[in-house]
């Protein structure tokens, strides 16, 4: 799951243009330096190996922890880690990679549809092949689209993540909501109940890009993928369309939650840090997001036991309500790095298990293979029944280039701002789907 601030009004050609310069210039100070330095003797008179490494901020944790304990494990080799903004990622750093002046490790998202997604650079050659480590083997098959590309891995990644409604608990029980709702006539009762208490329902940060597409991700699984698991394949072989089919339904919904004004004034005015910021407070009951940011909420908070999550239940049926569960975003070694064997080395320390365990539950996500040391976050608890048979990775993880993405990003913008209708966006995305 990515973004790329695609403004409403902005087309993506001009966005491009104008955020080249500035993220540019920003990774071009923080993280754009590939060359191997030497430092003072690590004891016994080797000289030591700096791998630089660009991430996005939900990665700092658990890189920043991991990162220090490989250079206690391999003292001739330190982690520069820096981390920029998605959209700064998905345009400096992809030029980087295609001009041969990339960091050693960077981050990746898996599977395609996005300018930083596991197949899109792949198959221009900018990532080194990681098949031959050993943690590759345990990928579960239905993960392997997100990591491989012609059957070679080119992603690390530690587990998956979810979304759903992060809410806070203790607005919920002041507004006597005892349980979280299980169809979308009971999350829309709840809403009601929490409107009529004073309390914003819902937070959204709209106008963080990759926000916008949260809400129809958690929908669209129920509305498509319950009545058609084979819609994907459809789409791809130009048998289904997002105009004609239950992306529609969750289109209207979304728009429902504004109409019955459940949201927060100006949600396009809003960021990611504020939408966190009115949940952690307790200002808003709730927001639609990724298990991945969970953290981030509660470090916001002043009791982080009061957050916790359910799945955003798009049915009425709650036995077909399904969830979007997907590889978290991970890391890989650029193919044209300088240190490249020593850049996967360090992947391969992070394919040990201790370490995905470790990487999974810093970001609170289930862990890409399980032993008696993983533990899974006692808020992710409630998705883990609907993994088996009612769950379906995030979209874009299928899409078959970068252009759907930043499209949905703005239609939904349009949408909020009253500047576009249903017909106008889905198409507008068929038209980018089929690029």
């Amino acid at each position: 799951m990515t973004d790329l601030l695609h403004h409403a009004r902005v087309s993506r050609g001009q966005f491009l243009r104008m955020m080249g310069g500035l993220a540019a210039a920003t990774l071009a100070t923080t993280a754009c330096s590939t060359r191997p330095e030497t430092t003072a003797s690590t004891g016994g008179g080797g000289a030591t190996t700096e791998l630089k490494f660009i991430g996005v901020a939900d990665q700092k944790t658990p890189m920043d922890e991991l990162a220090a304990a490989y250079a206690k494990a391999t003292p001739t080799v330190r982690i520069t880690a820096s981390y920029a903004p998605t959209d700064q990622v998905q345009t400096s750093l992809r030029t980087q990679l295609g001009a041969g002046n990339a960091p050693d490790l960077h981050v990746v998202y898996p599977g395609n549809g996005s300018a930083m997604s596991m197949t899109q650079i792949a198959q221009a050659g900018l990532l080194t092949d990681l098949s031959a480590q050993s943690w590759t083997q345990t990928i579960p098959a239905g993960f392997k689209p997100a990591f491989q590309l012609d059957g070679k891995t080119y992603l690390f990644s530690a587990g998956s993540s979810v979304i759903g409604a992060v809410y806070n608990k203790k607005v919920f029980q002041q507004a006597g909501i005892d349980a979280p709702p299980t169809t979308w006539s009971e999350f829309l009762a709840v809403c009601d109940k929490l409107k009529k208490a004073g309390v914003t329902p819902i937070a959204l940060g709209a106008q963080t890009p990759w926000v916008t597409q949260l809400i129809t991700y958690a929908l669209v699984p129920s509305t498509v993928y319950a009545k058609d698991p084979t819609f994907d394949d459809k789409q791809l072989a130009g048998q289904a369309t997002f105009a004609d089919s239950g992306w529609r339904q969750a289109m209207e919904m979304y728009l429902e939650l504004q109409k019955r004004g459940y949201f927060n004034d100006k949600p396009n005015g809003t960021t990611f840090e504020q939408q966190t910021s009115m949940v952690a407070t307790g200002k808003a009951a709730m927001a639609i997001q990724v298990s991945a940011v969970l953290p981030d909420f509660r470090k916001a908070a002043s009791s982080p036991d009061d957050l916790s999550m359910f799945p955003l239940p798009g049915a009425d049926d709650a036995a077909q309500v399904w969830i979007p569960a997907g590889v978290v975003v991970g890391l890989g070694a650029s193919a044209k790095g300088r240190n490249v064997e020593q850049a996967k080395a360090f992947i391969d320390f992070l394919g040990r298990q201790e370490n995905l365990n470790a990487w999974a539950k810093a970001i609170a996500a289930i862990p890409l293979t399980q032993d008696a040391g993983s533990t899974i976050d006692p808020a992710v608890q409630a998705f883990l029944p609907f993994t088996k048979d009612r769950a379906v990775p995030f979209m874009d993880q299928r899409w078959p280039n970068a252009e759907v993405q930043p499209v949905h990003f703005a239609v939904v913008q349009e949408l909020l701002a009253g500047d576009s209708t249903i017909d106008e966006a889905l198409k507008k995305m068929d038209e980018a789907y089929r690029k």
